[in-house]
């Protein structure tokens, strides 16, 4: 008898323990809809989510939601409930998915999953860096179709049945909207069907790939996928908004995610899911793994331990082996670009750094200037003091000579992520596109795509086009794709011979004012730097166009500003620059210290590092970066 009882407890706590399991889970969903009320909606989700304890991440636009929550498999149960009753959501495909609750913190927290962030944004994603490119018509996104139908089309490889809006006579092409990281550990292959992975970095790079390849997409039937289904319709409304030729493009709905519910032994995907939330990923019943190690190729695709390229912060997949000998990679991606471990690059286009993934941070707020003391205290965008917000500041960031915006996005991204609860920082491209250029010989491993290669040959690999602010007397502009071979060895001090173009940059940025403003501040980096400082010298003939109230100079040069003498530029100013032994083969101190005394004493701030190159995200330097910027906060009114 009393064995029975002790088989019946161990019986009932294996149970109970099953169901504790089960009881967490987490919900996906997106609608593109349009929201009447952003504010009223907020407070719902709020309100709402707070009382069934959800974290996670809630992003409100003008168009839509797009929602990843966690919490007790009842809340969220609850949670959809009241949405269903709201005609808003009529439609919705909510993705919610049992699961065990978060066990590494540092994972939960790096994906969101520790606090309830909730953000008007304007993009539900965004497809591109450049705020001022108009996104696509959501409405002409493509044809969705369901796991069972997406299957039929890979399983008959082409041959389409008589049905609306399929092109019979056409071939299929499948492109992976996601991440190369994404893509490393699962992707959908069928021997007969064309796949296109785009190895992108980021999401916004994906519009330069489909530019690229064009005459691999036009005139056929083209197939997309990726993890939820979100990233597709904004994708491939990019890509019929190219017309003619582009008309036959399909996505998977409900992405990855459904299709494996719907074949759960995997069908056509192989590998797992990559998910942005703890479960890092999502496998099916073929238990086959498709990643490797990225140093001894070993079969292995566990991202938990959450390791990045050492240039551009891109996850990579190190085995438990290979972690214990190195502690410093480079990402295929850096790879083919010629990037080492052992060496940083610290030219113009390379900014290495404490750097993690780019934040995308969107508000609307005011230009009332409203100062508090630098030692207030700020955090989940409450002021400690009382129930008011505080607005962030929004910053608007110029790369430097021969980078884009993308790219200076992603190596600025730990700066992004430590001052993500006072501001907001938006990237654009400079005006002046640069030619692909190529040296003969190579004097140096540590370059960018469009440096030096053996034998006088240009790179093999494609690049992403790169601009300037200031180009020098002799630009004219670029005329064509092709590579040309530099007349003259790349010179470090080439950033004094670049000294035209600044009319046309300034048009273009009283535009960005215009159409992607107001802006509290503006953030220069090298040439960027340059270009600030001039705007700054002339923001008294800008008032109105183009107000702001402070810039950041990160090793900045002065520029056609001799007529400036010191101390007459009289605008809050924060300047960061290698001292004398900072290692900054680019911009000599000197040259910093010299911009430095064309702004007013009073109102400046100094910051020297012996880093290098670059934007310093290290105590103290990011610790005297927040004192800076917080006289500048204030409240939502």
């Amino acid at each position: 008898m009393a064995d029975r009882r002790i088989q019946q407890q161990v019986e009932d706590n294996k149970n109970e323990k099953e169901e504790q399991e089960q009881d967490y889970g987490i919900l996906l969903y997106y609608k593109y809809t349009t929201i009447p009320n952003l504010q009223n909606l907020s407070d719902f989700y709020h309100s709402n989510c707070s009382s069934l304890s959800l974290l996670g991440r809630v992003r409100l636009s003008s168009h839509g939601v797009n929602v990843t929550v966690g919490g007790k498999l009842k809340a969220l149960k609850k949670h959809i409930e009241v949405l269903k009753s709201n005609s808003l959501f009529e439609g919705t495909d909510f993705k919610l998915a049992a699961c065990h609750e978060p066990l590494n913190d540092q994972v939960a927290k790096e994906c969101g999953f520790t606090s309830l962030s909730i953000r008007i944004v304007k993009e539900l994603v965004s497809l591109s860096s450049q705020p001022l490119l108009k996104s696509p018509d959501i409405s002409n996104a493509g044809k969705h179709l369901t796991a069972a139908e997406f299957h039929s089309l890979l399983q008959n490889a082409g041959k389409f049945q008589e049905k609306e809006n399929f092109g019979s006579d056409k071939k299929l092409v499948l492109v992976d909207a996601r991440n190369l990281y994404e893509t490393r550990i699962g992707k959908f292959h069928t021997p007969n069907v064309e796949t296109l992975d785009p190895e992108i970095r980021q999401y916004s790079d994906l519009p330069s790939w489909i530019d690229g390849n064009s005459e691999r997409l036009r005139g056929n039937n083209i197939l997309m996928y990726c993890t939820g289904g979100i990233r597709c319709e904004m994708a491939s409304a990019y890509i019929r908004s190219k017309g003619a030729g582009f008309e036959n493009v399909f996505q998977l709905f409900g992405g990855i995610q459904r299709y494996l519910e719907q074949f759960p032994d995997g069908g056509f995907f192989k590998g797992k899911n990559f998910v942005f939330d703890h479960r890092v990923s999502v496998g099916s019943l073929d238990t086959d793994t498709l990643g490797t190690c990225l140093l001894c190729s070993t079969s292995f695709d566990d991202y938990s331990t959450r390791n990045r390229c050492s240039h551009c912060r891109m996850l990579v997949l190190i085995c438990d082996s290979c972690q214990e000998q190195e502690s410093s990679y480079v990402c295929e991606l850096c790879q083919k670009n010629g990037k080492l471990v052992a060496s940083i690059s610290t030219t113009e286009d390379d900014m290495s750094g404490d750097m993690l993934p780019p934040v995308t941070l969107e508000a609307n707020p005011n230009m009332d200037q409203v100062r508090h003391s630098p030692a207030m205290s700020c955090g989940n965008d409450q002021h400690a003091a009382g129930t008011r917000t505080i607005r962030k500041l929004r910053i608007l960031c110029l790369h430097g000579f021969r980078q884009n915006a993308s790219s200076f996005k992603g190596r600025t991204a730990s700066l992004a992520k430590k001052l993500k609860s006072i501001a907001e920082l938006v990237f654009v491209d400079a005006p002046h596109e640069l030619p692909f250029i190529y040296q003969h010989s190579l004097p140096d491993k540590n370059h960018d795509c469009e440096s030096v290669r053996p034998e006088g040959s240009p790179p093999f690999n494609s690049c992403n086009r790169k601009f300037a602010w200031l180009v020098a007397a002799d630009y004219n502009g670029k005329s064509d794709a092709e590579w040309k071979m530099a007349k003259v060895p790349f010179n470090t001090l080439q950033y004094q011979q670049q000294i035209e173009g600044f009319d046309e940059s300034l048009e273009y940025l009283r535009n960005i004012f215009s159409q992607a403003g107001p802006f509290d501040g503006i953030l220069g980096f090298s040439q960027g730097a340059a270009m600030a400082a001039l705007v700054c010298a002339q923001q008294g003939k800008l008032k109105g166009e183009m107000d702001f109230r402070f810039v950041i100079l990160c090793s900045g040069f002065a520029v056609n500003i001799s007529e400036y003498s010191e101390g007459s530029i009289n605008c809050p100013s924060l300047h960061i620059f290698g001292n004398n032994e900072g290692n900054d083969r680019q911009i000599e101190s000197r040259a910093s210290r010299h911009l430095v005394s064309l702004f007013e004493r009073g109102c400046s701030v100094i910051i020297e590092h012996d880093l290098g190159h670059i934007i310093p995200t290290r105590s103290p330097y990011i610790d005297e970066m927040k004192d800076f910027l917080q006289q500048f906060l204030q409240f939502d009114s």
